[in-house]
């Protein structure tokens, strides 16, 4: 096995490497159909599984995909614009509304092939009629803020959005159209993948006004109009619109653990998967895995060292302070707090996508001295935690991990590696 830091980044690349569009897409195309093919698709992976699909397909293309800035991917046929996430711009208005030109007018024999990841429901954002940009924009931040889950947010995103939730679907009708998409959410609902824009929606517009209420949301009047009226409505599961509608996963966080797991067992290391769709607010999940990391240090239980603890998910922040950092970096700070200094445990957590956050880092990476290295260069762990400032904490240590925009996104990704004691 490689020294810890470098293991657990071999496992991070081979989670990444897992869920690559340009392995896994062009098996799932479906066959050429005799109208036009009509590419149009958002989210964090947009831009690769574009140029996936002109690298596989056999025939004319066109169309649109949206994806974050700095994500893109060199293209011909399908043009490629950029916009942002987490918080919607006029750049991902322009083109959701854009997308919805492109498929309107179709014909039976024609095709939309839709790609879709995760930050989709950032990057459509088309508000329906009588609702603003900055209307959504000011429910985006609060959402954000509020430690509510990917669920719950894109509940309420669906129902003020002219494009998702099922809307995108019935606006290519009668085309067919195949959405091939890649989770980066909990369970692999696609009804909740970039707020499912070709996937019929089980959510309500009452359950999105609870969310509001549930978070304190301070929402604008002509929004909470809008969702106690009929129109905010979305199409339900059985609707008879969605016949010619085919929804595929084409990856999932499950498949980037096995390979994270065969990577590990390759370097002699037993891995033990503790699940992927683990959720939560950040630093209490961090104090529960080390628990289990602890355990598996004196016990040999759950898992006997050396071993790694394999999980993904999306844990969530309440934001009360003024730092900086995303998720991983909050959960790693949680955790390493939690294990104090034990002996023998590293860990690593990042996003696959490449941010955490609305950060330049993916992750960070915690070392049984974590702890000792802040206190000697004068950072108290607790006060950075209190402060929502894990990135500047892991920053001042040397210990983030960046990796740039991977082009994939099958959500977060966390390691934790136990050594073997010595002279066992």
């Amino acid at each position: 096995m490689d020294e810890p830091r470098a293991f657990l980044t071999g496992l991070f690349r081979a989670a990444i490497d897992a869920a690559s569009p340009a392995k896994r897409l062009a098996s799932f195309l479906p066959a050429r159909p005799k109208g036009r093919t009509i590419v149009v698709g958002a989210g964090k992976a947009a831009a690769s599984m574009a140029a996936a699909v002109e690298a596989a397909w056999d025939g004319p293309l066109e169309g649109l995909v949206v994806t974050r800035y700095g994500h893109g991917a060199p293209t011909k046929r399908i043009e490629v614009v950029e916009a942002a996430h987490p918080v919607p711009d006029a750049a991902g208005e322009k083109a959701a509304l854009r997308i919805l030109e492109c498929v309107t007018n179709l014909k039976p024999d024609d095709l939309v092939l839709c790609l879709i990841s995760g930050g989709g429901s950032a990057l459509l954002a088309a508000p329906v009629p009588g609702l603003t940009l900055d209307d959504k924009r000011a429910i985006a931040r609060a959402l954000l803020k509020s430690g509510a889950d990917i669920a719950e947010m894109n509940g309420v995103r669906k129902h003020l959005s002219a494009i998702k939730g099922g809307r995108l679907a019935l606006a290519a009708a009668p085309a067919r159209v195949v959405a091939l998409a890649i989770s980066d959410v909990p369970g692999d609902d696609l009804a909740v993948i970039a707020s499912g824009p070709t996937v019929p929606d089980p959510s309500t517009s009452a359950e999105a006004l609870a969310t509001l209420r549930r978070y304190a949301i301070d929402a604008p009047a002509r929004v909470l109009a809008h969702l106690e009226s009929a129109a905010s409505e979305t199409p339900k599961p059985g609707d008879p619109r969605f016949a010619a509608v085919s929804n595929i996963l084409i990856a999932t966080p499950q498949m980037s653990l096995r390979a994270a797991a065969e990577a590990a067992r390759a370097a002699g290391v037993a891995p033990l998967l503790l699940g992927n769709a683990v959720e939560g607010e950040a630093r209490e999940v961090g104090k529960v895995f080390a628990g289990v990391a602890r355990s598996a240090a004196r016990h040999g239980e759950p898992a006997r060292p050396p071993c790694v603890l394999l999980s993904g998910g999306e844990t969530t922040v309440t934001v009360r302070g003024k730092g900086k950092g995303g998720r991983n970096a909050e959960f790693l700070l949680g955790l390493a707090l939690a294990l104090d200094g034990a002996p023998r445990i590293h860990a690593l957590a990042g996003d696959t996508d490449g941010v955490d956050g609305s950060e330049d880092n993916a992750g960070a990476y915690v070392a049984p001295d974590t702890l000792a290295r802040a206190a000697a260069l004068g950072l108290r762990a607790r006060e950075r935690l209190a402060d929502n400032d894990a990135y500047s904490f892991f920053a001042a240590l040397g210990d983030l991990v960046v990796t740039g925009p991977t082009l994939t996104n099958v959500n977060d990704f966390r390691a934790i590696l136990i050594e073997r004691r010595e002279g066992r």
